[in-house]
């Protein structure tokens, strides 16, 4: 992997991290208020795939190395 390609794939880690954060401010504050419970369940499977895709942008930053 080249250099940009490594610095685009951090930059793409980092925006989802963040927006990762945003979606769990937002779900905390929608549990806080008592919204719909199928919103709130959508905004944490909105979430839950962030989190997988962070940790397949984790995967090609630091590579697996068989010991």
């Amino acid at each position: 992997m080249s250099d940009q390609e490594k610095a685009d794939v951090r930059l793409e880690f980092s925006r989802l991290k963040q927006e990762h954060a945003d979606f769990d401010a937002a779900i905390n504050a929608m549990i806080a208020t008592g919204c719909d419970p199928l919103q709130i369940q959508r905004m944490k499977k909105k979430k839950l795939f962030l989190k997988d895709r962070l940790m397949a942008l984790e995967d090609k930053i630091i590579p697996d190395i068989i010991a």
